[in-house]
């Protein structure tokens, strides 16, 4: 600023003013932490890093799988840092827990027989079963006799187990 009077004498002043970005950017549309079914992991949300002097904030992702008791037993830790022109950073995250209580369905388990003693016993069949996380369900076959009331008499029960890699069960007769 330069002041000056009527006789010509002049005065300056100067101000100088400095501009510094010292807030971080804001994270726009982390989500809540959850619990999920093996099948229903969520895809990483689209979020959006605002930020009040830089409009192309940088935003970067990063996911890191923690492991738990079984294959499909996990916690996703998803993370988003913005980083601002000034070096400003913010970081958020969503912690999604990952879990399988589903039982394994056993596929078609034979019908009930009665046979007379001099009838031959059928092989058990090989009986198979599905899960919505593991594709390869161990299914296994218990035999069990329960004597009748004379020697020739009995009653065999046959159990069929499937487990599934988180020890989920699930079985029929």
């Amino acid at each position: 600023w330069t002041a000056t009077d009527d006789c010509g004498n002049t005065a300056v002043v100067a101000q100088q003013i400095y501009v510094e970005d010292t807030t971080p950017p804001v994270l726009v549309g982390i989500p809540a932490d959850a619990t999920v079914e093996c099948d229903n992991v969520p895809d990483p949300a689209d979020v959006k890093a605002v930020d009040a002097c830089d409009p192309d904030a940088v935003l970067t992702y990063k996911e890191v799988r923690q492991n738990g008791n079984c294959p499909q037993s996990y916690t996703l830790i998803r993370t988003w840092t913005a980083t601002d022109d000034c070096g400003n950073t913010t970081s958020d995250s969503q912690v999604i827990t990952v879990r399988d209580t589903e039982a394994p369905v056993l596929g078609t388990i034979p019908a009930n027989l009665t046979l007379e003693c001099s009838d031959p016993i059928p092989a058990p069949p090989v009986v198979s079963a599905t899960d919505n996380c593991d594709n390869d369900v161990q299914v296994t076959l218990s035999p069990q006799i329960i004597p009748g009331n004379c020697e020739d008499s009995y009653t065999m029960i046959r159990t069929w187990t499937a487990t599934d890699d988180c020890g989920n069960t699930a079985t029929g007769s």
